[in-house]
């Protein structure tokens, strides 16, 4: 099966704190005093929706985000500034990433004239770490998966003075950088519910997608907050199948990690321990959760930069166009969880693209030439 799906039979509707709504509009209006700040597009793909049944598809398209091609500079902004409110200095701030995080700490370090080091995991590609470094950071690979990378640059930041690591997932003891930074992701759901509400639309379901989860905590308590969780749209968490963490801790009721290379095209994606603060939000907020194939990813790429006729086009990489893989899959060849999940003609799917093509040579290669294909 390309798609294993579980249903949440816990949800407890509640008000998510650390995603007040005027807290968010601050964090906003902080976000205004980067010249490069603009909010991102949300693209309507109407004619999709109607060959899909459905009354309107929503994409977020962050590609344009401070020019970075991801949105994830929201929450390194935010988080940064937050380190030196209160301890101005000099700092060098550390960071694990697949390419998209690490760049925008480098990014954000570099606006405030700090340095900064960054770590990626193996099987990164060389573009990305080439990316990171023309943003002025020190950049290295490492032979290890991403969450022993991590676990690493801890070890070596708790050991250099005046380091701070820059991290969006959280564990006890490490909370507050991984709070700020999800406040940061969570202008990116705040833009979209205004977006939509200035067409009168209201969306009835959402589809986040979840690497620790830090995002999908953020869209979740987010959504929830600016329609109230008893009016909150269905939400789908999507997850790769080498990296399905989130998935398997809503089988099993409790945080469950997963471990190895966890070898995935959803790079963004590869991550195998839940973030526990985002855990939180969606354990309780969120309705399915989804671990899905490789190529269903690669056809929402395809489907997305090459349009129907009147749609826009949306250049969205292997971890961006996660969300739309699945709910492709869905629409056309998963009735029986359509059903359940209660979609039809008046539904309206609002949906985030977190990145652009950041690996360029990658994305020809499935848009171009049919990599991961459903044969492959």
């Amino acid at each position: 099966m390309s798609v294993l799906w579980t249903a949440n039979k816990n949800l407890k509707p509640f008000e998510v704190s650390m995603m007040e709504l005027g807290l968010i509009k601050k964090i906003q209006n902080f976000h205004r005093s980067f010249t490069q700040y603009d909010i991102t597009p949300l693209r309507s793909l109407s004619n999709l929706a109607a060959q899909l049944g459905v009354g309107g598809i929503y994409i977020k398209d962050e590609s344009y985000r401070f020019g970075l091609n991801s949105f994830k500079a929201l929450g390194s902004t935010y988080a940064l500034s937050q380190c030196m409110k209160d301890k101005p200095g000099k700092y060098t701030f550390y960071a694990t990433t697949d390419g998209n995080h690490g760049r925008a700490v480098a990014w954000a370090a570099a606006q405030i004239g700090q340095k900064s080091v960054i770590y990626m995991p193996k099987g990164s590609p060389q573009i990305k770490l080439d990316n990171i470094r023309r943003e002025g950071a020190e950049a290295h690979l490492t032979d290890m998966n991403y969450d022993d990378t991590i676990r690493h640059i801890a070890e070596l930041a708790s050991q250099i003075e005046n380091t701070v690591m820059v991290q969006d997932t959280a564990w006890d003891g490490y909370e507050d950088i991984p709070t700020w930074i999800m406040q940061g992701y969570g202008v990116m759901a705040l833009e979209a519910c205004e977006q939509l509400q200035e067409q009168n639309i209201k969306p009835t379901h959402m589809v986040i997608q979840a690497g620790v989860g830090a995002f999908a905590g953020a869209a979740q308590g987010l959504v929830a907050n600016f329609y109230g969780a008893e009016n909150s749209p269905t939400t789908f968490v999507v997850e790769p199948k080498a990296a399905d963490c989130h998935y398997r801790s809503a089988l099993a009721g409790e945080i469950v990690k997963v471990g190895g290379d966890m070898a995935t095209i959803m790079a963004g994606l590869a991550c195998g321990e839940p973030n526990k603060l985002s855990w939180d939000i969606l354990k309780n907020l969120s309705s399915y959760f989804i671990s899905m194939d490789d190529y269903l990813a690669a056809r929402a790429m395809r489907v997305l930069g090459a349009p129907l006729p009147g749609d826009p086009r949306v250049i969205s990489g292997e971890s961006g166009a996660s969300g739309m893989g699945f709910l492709l899959e869905l629409l056309i060849n998963m009735q029986d969880l359509r059903k359940k999940a209660n979609i039809g003609q008046d539904s309206h799917i609002l949906l985030f693209s977190t990145e652009g093509d950041t690996d360029p040579e990658n994305y020809r290669r499935i848009v171009w030439d049919g990599a991961y294909g459903s044969d492959n």
